[in-house]
């Protein structure tokens, strides 16, 4: 039975592949080959879950495939069917359906139809790769494609300014739930010595074995498991981020951020409840978060002048609700609620276009008088300041900019007076050197020894806050980016176990991607001339195959499951001592900040309104 699993993954890829295939002027084809492919996932898993419930439903867990093992590290494909998959799995089949069979029409003629089409399909193998995840590595596989599908159709109106400039920021707060999941994957590796699954964080003598004597490394787990839910669910302080998503189509947004990629932060803590069932001070913390979400977010949404905005704030208050319910061990409740959610959201985000048209005809015929609200019976100086916050969203984009883009940005720019040659002759001797030093590790003094891996992943940090404040040359962001990953690799490699070839596996993606990117930056300065970062240039339209390219490369570059580099990263954290906090957060941040680095250049090249002032241009407001 274990194995039909594998055809729950298999069908969406196939469906996917075959839309790249179709031509783009063939709409009923493209838009058939989505809703058969989602059709057959949908009757097939029902049919799966009749067979399933009929034989007993047990848990079923399948290891699918090793990618990569050494001595003391193992990489694998593991796949698990319990009752969550099961209602994930049947809520995120049907209304995916749903939504291709009403984007076949409500998208018809758009300039982006097949690209649609091809997104919305690689959400759905994004999606059931994550929801049948039996072990963190393939729910990052998943987690991954969900945020590089999400900025795509966030970005989908590419030629205007405000959709892309909102896709770079979603994926920018999406990449800070990336430090969270990173981060507890490295400390459970420390935990349990093995890549755990799903299946056996729900043995309660051996979770309890295992935090009597490591209880703080088992909270920290906990907390950035809560940061990564958090922030995909859009709870405080990242709620801000839902509404700017709603840039996209109204079926994406609907599919997405009403239904089903909102509610994944939901799924990781069912999901990971047996880990944190026994610790009191996490559960108060995560009904506590929710509890606070909800209020904030039904002020939010009750001010709100787009009906988009106002749907999607009154969504993060409901999961902020189930967030409590997950606390309060209600995991029956909490799944009844999500379904309910999704398929709520997902009916008034599709009919919300028509309910806007009806209501600005229905205010010039049918005036209501204000309804007296809970708020009227409040002191007006506080009504009044509610009212002013809520209007703001309680600057909630302000603090996130404060607290983390701002000092990011500032750090950055004291390293404006680097060129791309005073670059690579700061770089090449000063690496020849910590290969020097890494030849000789055996002469070096102790505490030497110690404080260099810190050193060299601090640099390689620094490096990627100067791509990321950087204004002039996408070269020498990009060529920042790739000297980090050297840096990292060195850094790792003073720790022992680690060998060459593991080197050699992690790096190969970098240089491969990496001088892709490089080479399609080169050749589009040669055709444009002029190519900076100030501003977005648009050249996806004269340069659509660059534009693909550079896409790929920046996947490649950014650790996405399609070159070694992705396992290669988690092989990384394999090696960091769980002594080395300093070393873990700088390395997951240069991760972290290289993948924004990465997707803000793509960006500012390939998207928004064109340069140049014979293409059609939309208004920044549009």
């Amino acid at each position: 039975m274990t194995s039909i699993l594998q055809i729950f993954i298999l069908i969406p890829i196939v469906g996917f592949i075959i839309s790249l295939l179709i031509p783009q002027k063939k709409e009923s084809v493209l838009s058939w080959a989505a809703f058969s492919t989602v059709g057959v996932h949908l009757i097939s898993f029902i049919v799966f879950l009749v067979y399933w419930l009929l034989h007993g439903h047990e848990t079923l867990n399948l290891k699918e495939i090793v990618l990569f093992k050494s001595k003391d590290y193992e990489f694998l494909i593991d796949f698990c069917f319990d009752k969550i998959t099961v209602v994930y799995l049947l809520v995120g089949a049907f209304l995916t359906f749903l939504v291709t069979i009403y984007s076949r029409y409500y998208l018809h003629r758009e300039k982006g139809y097949k690209r649609f089409f091809n997104t919305i399909l690689f959400f759905y193998v994004g999606y059931n790769v994550a929801i049948l995840a039996g072990n963190f590595e393939t729910l990052f596989i998943g987690w991954e494609i969900l945020g590089i599908s999400s900025f795509l159709l966030i970005a989908f109106y590419r030629d205007r300014y405000l959709p892309v400039k909102n896709a770079i920021k979603v994926f920018s707060v999406y990449r800070i739930g990336d430090i969270g999941l990173i981060l507890a994957m490295w400390a459970s590796h420390h935990l349990w010595h093995e890549n755990i699954t799903f299946l056996k964080l729900s043995n309660y003598e051996l979770v309890h074995e295992h935090l009597q004597s490591h209880s703080f490394t088992g909270v920290f787990i906990s907390i950035m498991i809560l940061v990564a839910a958090a922030v995909k669910s859009a709870q405080l302080p990242f709620s801000s981020w839902l509404p700017r998503a709603m840039e996209g189509p109204t079926p994406s947004s609907a599919i997405f951020y009403g239904s089903l990629s909102v509610h994944l932060g939901v799924f990781l803590l069912v999901r990971t409840f047996p880990f944190w069932e026994h610790q009191i001070s996490v559960r108060f913390l995560i009904a506590l978060l929710g509890l606070s979400t909800s209020i904030i977010a039904s002020l939010i949404a009750r001010v709100q002048s787009s009906v988009k905005s106002q749907i999607a704030y009154a969504s993060v208050a409901q999961i902020g609700l189930i967030f409590i319910e997950v606390a309060a061990g209600f995991e029956n409740l909490a799944l009844f609620h999500f379904a309910g959610n999704a398929f709520l959201r997902t009916y008034q985000l599709l009919v919300s276009p028509s309910v806007v048209s009806y209501m600005i005809r229905e205010q010039f015929y049918n005036f209501v008088p204000r309804q007296h609200t809970i708020e009227d019976s409040f002191p007006k100086k506080v009504e009044y300041s509610i009212y002013v916050m809520s209007l703001k969203e309680w600057n909630l984009d302000l603090f996130m900019d404060y607290i983390v883009w701002k000092p990011l940005k500032n750090v950055g720019r004291k390293l404006d007076f680097l060129t791309v040659n005073k670059l690579l002759l700061l770089f090449i001797p000063t690496y020849f050197i910590g290969l020097l030093l890494l030849y000789n590790q055996e002469n070096l003094a102790e505490q030497l020894h110690e404080y260099l891996p810190g050193l060299f992943s601090l640099i390689g940090f620094i490096m990627v806050l100067k791509s990321y404040s950087e204004r002039k040359s996408p070269r020498m962001s990009w060529l920042l980016i790739i000297m980090n990953h050297f840096w990292i690799a060195l850094a790792i490699s003073f720790n022992e176990h680690f060998k060459a070839e593991e080197v050699i596996f992690y790096l190969s993606g970098i240089v491969i991607m990496g001088t892709l990117g490089y080479f399609t930056l080169r050749k589009l300065t040669a055709i444009e001339k002029v190519l900076d970062l100030n501003r977005f240039h648009g050249h996806v339209y004269e340069h659509p195959r660059f534009a693909m390219m550079f896409l790929v490369s920046c996947l490649g570059l950014t650790g996405f499951p399609i070159t070694s580099t992705f396992i290669g990263e988690d092989l990384i954290f394999s090696h960091i001592h769980e002594d080395q906090v300093f070393l873990a957060f700088f390395i997951s941040s240069s991760f972290i900040i290289g993948g924004i680095s990465v997707v803000r250049l793509y960006a500012r090249i390939f998207l928004g309104p064109h340069i140049k002032t014979y293409h059609e241009v939309a208004y920044k407001s549009s």
